[in-house]
């Protein structure tokens, strides 16, 4: 009998009861956005890469004139992109706390974290706009100095990609309310945090660069052969 039973059977019936299923992994969805993000950050980098060596390169023809290093230059003084870049630190911190909230299933930390984070980005973006307006209101046009055209453009790049990683939370937020869930929260901002960070890294070298002085510039040329 036990033999007609076993031939009765439907072997290729999925045979449920009792038994657990396996979970099916996230590995893979959080494999592919870290892969995705090391690329767009080696593009990016790239490209930032690029402007600086165009930009050293530039600065050795006659008519450019570097933004610090005279008292009457807008950049000797650069107390506000000092401000701006204590705001983007902030916004990494935040953004980050975010993440280990997530992690540990802290609902209310990461909500606060990733509030903080927005919000400094934004204020970010709204100081270099403060800053682009108190250069036109002195006369450092886009078309008037080499010097004032790399600032605009480099400043407007890094903050365009800051930008796409505010919708970048943004999407992630969405999701969130959605679907509630924390793990994938935190899968996200972990991917964010590195973001940030790396923007952060990268202002640090536009700003030591768009700050310094022309003999600075000169030791930087002869040291790269320029």
């Amino acid at each position: 009998m036990n033999f007609f039973r076993s031939l009765a059977e439907k072997s290729w019936v999925a045979q449920t009861a009792g038994v657990d299923l396996p979970i099916v992994s996230s590995q893979p969805e959080i494999t592919q956005g870290k892969t995705a993000l090391r690329f767009f950050i080696a593009v990016a980098s790239v490209i930032f890469f690029l402007f600086t060596i165009t930009f050293l390169s530039r600065t050795q023809f006659a008519d450019f004139q570097a933004l610090a290093g005279e008292v009457w230059q807008p950049f000797t003084d650069p107390t506000q992109l000092w401000l701006n870049t204590g705001v983007l630190l902030l916004a990494g911190i935040g953004i980050h706390w975010a993440f280990i909230s997530a992690k540990q299933n802290n609902l209310n930390g990461a909500i606060i974290g990733l509030s903080f984070g927005m919000l400094t980005s934004l204020l970010f973006l709204i100081g270099q706009l403060y800053v682009w307006n108190h250069l036109i209101s002195l006369g450092y046009f886009v078309t008037s100095n080499p010097a004032n055209s790399f600032f605009y453009l480099l400043t407007c790049i890094h903050g365009l990609h800051l930008i796409g990683g505010i919708f970048g939370l943004i999407k992630i937020t969405v999701k969130f309310v959605n679907h509630h869930s924390l793990e994938k929260l935190s899968t996200g901002l972990g991917l964010c945090k590195t973001y940030w960070h790396f923007l952060f890294l990268v202002w640090l070298l536009l700003f030591g660069l768009l700050t310094s002085t022309p003999e600075t510039y000169k030791t930087i040329a002869l040291l790269c052969g320029f």
